[in-house]
């Protein structure tokens, strides 16, 4: 894994800040030029939106450049030349780590809205020096961004993969199994039991696969590999729609590159042209 680069930090440096990016959020849409520029969809600098960034949090640095970030009120209008556009559909327009920032900054944002009077005193909340929290100005309580586990499995059937779709997908796509990690579970007991609920199925040899943030629902995604146990396919027809067992050469349509989902896929396919290569 290539090392990020971009620097997560908490207090805001102490240098000018009219060439930093601002990730300006309403909601969890994003304010970008309207306009398609080299890699994408352009995020504004502090120095062009001076009025939209009077009360900004520090992200970090990303290859040397300062980032912040702002919450804007739900009625806010688009500057002339600009757009709010959903931070998801910056998925496939800019690279990985710029994408992350991304939503690590609607999440922050969100967080800093929601968290500004204190949910047992209700008297305001300041930002804590040092850290990412804000802490009751009067009965101390910190309040600190909420991050939902989830887990995400491919499961195998010597060299097939259960793939599902889910029915609130918006595109016909295919993917792997995931789900909340609900009160007193652990995560392995999280896959068991979501892959039970959705398709009926039962599991064995199951091993952690890697990790990915993924802040459009405040979540972080813990990747599983398992084997086809036992069970016939069972969809529950409220969140997954169909599922199948599905060759490496005749793949529905499946999720783009990036997230974690796709990478628990090519990894199963190059796994089966491996054997198939081998002597």
């Amino acid at each position: 894994m290539s090392p990020s680069r971009f620097v997560p930090g908490f207090d805001a440096p102490d240098r000018p800040r009219d060439s930093a990016l601002l990730f300006a959020a309403r909601g969890f849409d994003l304010l970008v030029t309207d306009g398609e520029g080299e890699g994408g969809a352009l995020l504004p600098t502090v120095g062009r939106l001076p009025s939209l960034a009077t009360q900004t949090l520090f992200l970090g640095t990303l290859d040397g450049v300062d980032c912040y970030v702002t919450a804007l009120p739900k009625d806010t209008e688009a500057p002339t030349g600009m757009k709010f556009i959903p931070g998801r559909a910056l998925y496939s327009r800019v690279d990985e780590d710029t994408f992350g920032i991304v939503g690590r900054s609607l999440a922050i944002a969100e967080w800093d809205l929601l968290h500004r009077f204190c949910g047992r005193c209700a008297q305001p909340t300041v930002l804590t020096p040092g850290e990412r929290a804000r802490r009751c100005s009067a009965c101390r309580t910190p309040f600190y961004p909420r991050i939902s586990p989830a887990v995400i499995v491919l499961i195998s059937r010597g060299d097939e993969m259960l793939l599902a779709r889910n029915a609130s997908f918006p595109d016909a796509f295919f993917s792997t199994l995931a789900g909340f990690v609900d009160v007193g579970e652990s995560l392995e007991e999280t896959v068991a039991r979501e892959v039970r609920e959705e398709v009926g199925l039962e599991l064995k040899n199951l091993r952690y696969f890697g990790s990915q943030p993924w802040p459009f629902g405040r979540s972080l995604m813990v990747g599983f590999t398992a084997e086809y146990a036992s069970g016939e396919i069972r969809v529950d027809g409220q969140e997954i729609a169909e599922a199948g067992w599905f060759g490496v050469d005749r793949l529905p349509r499946i999720p783009p590159p990036l997230s974690i989902a796709r990478r628990l896929i090519d990894s199963h396919i190059a796994q089966v042209k491996g054997r198939a290569s081998s002597p």
